[in-house]
C-alpha cells in the first residue's frame, strides 16, 4: 500500500523565547542559512535600528539596509540596493511594514528570508503575503515563506501595548474566518482545505481560552506561536483563506472608507469577527469573544475606535464589495441597511456595555 503525504511550506526555523535575539547568527550558522554570515539585513529607523547597535557586534559580515517605509516603491528599491551584494539571505528586522518589504525584496533577488519580528501585531510574520502600500491604496503580493522566524519575548515586551493586542484581535478573528470558510463550504461546495482550517481555528482557540494577559510571557508565547501557524495555514492552503473571512472584509471597509481614521489591522478583525460570529446566529461564542476582547482591552463596539453607528453599518454594507469572489456570512444573509442597524441593536445588548 502506498504512503501518501504531502510537503507542508514552513520554515526551517521557528525560534519563540526571551533572549531568542542574541543568538541569531548561531541559529543561522547551525542550520546552514548562512554560515558565511553575509547577510542583508533590513531595518526600520525605529525597533529596529535600536536593535541594530545590540546585535550589530555578532553579525560582522552582515550589510544593514534601512527601510523608510511599507510601500511598494520602499520594497523594489531595498531590492535593487540589495543587488550589489552576495549575500546568503535577508533578515527582517523591524514591524510588519519592515518584515513584509524584506519579504518581497527576498522574493525578488531569490534569497530566502528570515523574520525577526519586533512587535505580534498582527499574522504576516510568517505569512507567504507581503502587503503594501502602492498607487492604488493597497496591494498583497505573493511571496515565499520566511525560511526562519526568531521570535524574541524580551523584546517583545517592550513593543507598545497596541501591537500585542492588535495581535491577539487578529488571532482571535481566525474563528470567524474558519466558520466563513465551512459556510462557503455548505453553500456554494468551495473545497475547505482541512489541515489549515485545523491549524487557524486551533491557533485562534489557543488565544481565546488563555487565561493570561499582554504582560504575561507564557500568553506571549501563545500568540506568537499562533500567528506563526496561521501564517503557515495560508501557505498549505495557498490563499488566505483560513485567516481572512467576514472580519477582515470588514476591516478592509474601515480602511478603504476611513483612510485616515481607521484603528489597527487587530482591533477591527477582532471587532469584525465578534460581529459577524452574532450574525450567523453563534450568540454564546460572540458574547465569548467579546468578553476575551474586552479584557485584552480591545474594542468591541465601533464607537470604541471612534466610528458612529452610521459609519459602521455603511461599512458592514461595502464590506463584500473588498474581496469580491469570497463568500462568508456577509455575502449569505445580503443584509440591508435597517436589517443590519437592528442586529447591531440585538448584539450591543447581547455583550452589554
Amino acid at each position: 500500500m502506498p504512503v501518501l503525504t504531502r510537503l507542508i511550506p514552513s520554515p526551517v526555523v521557528v525560534d519563540i523565547r526571551p533572549g531568542a535575539l542574541d543568538d541569531l547568527a548561531g541559529v543561522l550558522a547551525d542550520e546552514r542559512i548562512s554560515q558565511s554570515g553575509r547577510l542583508a539585513v533590513a531595518v526600520s529607523g525605529g525597533s529596529g535600528a535600536k536593535l541594530r547597535e545590540r546585535i550589530a557586534p555578532s553579525l560582522p559580515g552582515a550589510t544593514w539596509y534601512e527601510v523608510g517605509g511599507g510601500t511598494l516603491d520602499d520594497a523594489i528599491r531595498l531590492a535593487g540596493d540589495m543587488k550589489a551584494g552576495h549575500f546568503d539571505a535577508v533578515v527582517g528586522l523591524g514591524g510588519g511594514k519592515i518584515i513584509d518589504c524584506a519579504k518581497f525584496a527576498a522574493a525578488r533577488v531569490g534569497l530566502p528570508l528570515v523574520a525577526v519580528p519586533t512587535n505580534l501585531a498582527h499574522d504576516g510574520l510568517c505569512s507567504p503575503v507581503a502587503t503594501l502600500d502602492n498607487d492604488a491604496g493597497r496591494g498583497s503580493y505573493g511571496v515565499p515563506n520566511p525560511i526562519a522566524v526568531l521570535i524574541d519575548l524580551d523584546v517583545i515586551r517592550e513593543a507598545p501595548a497596541r501591537f500585542v493586542r492588535s495581535g491577539i484581535g487578529d488571532a482571535i478573528s481566525n474563528i470567524n474566518s474558519v466558520a466563513d470558510w465551512e459556510l462557503s463550504n455548505r453553500v456554494n461546495g468551495e473545497k475547505i482545505d482541512g489541515l489549515a482550517a485545523a491549524m487557524a481555528r486551533q491557533a485562534g482557540e489557543a488565544v481565546l481560552r488563555h487565561p493570561g494577559g499582554i504582560g504575561d510571557n507564557d500568553f506571549l508565547q501563545v500568540l506568537a506561536e499562533a500567528l506563526v501557524l496561521t501564517g503557515i495555514s495560508m501557505s498549505i492552503s495557498g490563499d488566505s483563506r483560513p485567516a481572512s473571512g467576514s472580519c477582515h472584509e470588514i476591516n478592509h471597509a474601515f480602511d478603504l472608507l476611513f483612510p485616515k481614521r481607521a484603528a489597527s489591522h487587530g482591533e477591527q478583525c477582532g471587532l469584525g469577527a465578534a460581529f459577524a460570529m452574532y450574525l450567523r446566529g453563534a450568540h454564546e461564542e460572540s458574547v465569548y469573544m467579546a468578553e476575551v476582547l474586552r479584557r485584552h482591552g480591545l474594542p468591541v463596539l465601533p464607537e470604541e475606535i471612534g466610528f458612529t453607528l452610521d459609519e459602521f453599518v455603511r461599512a458592514v454594507e461595502f464590506a463584500p464589495e473588498t474581496r469580491p469572489g469570497r463568500y462568508t456570512i456577509l455575502e449569505h444573509l445580503d443584509l440591508k441597511t435597517n436589517q443590519i442597524k437592528d442586529i447591531y441593536a440585538d448584539y450591543v445588548k447581547a455583550i452589554g456595555s
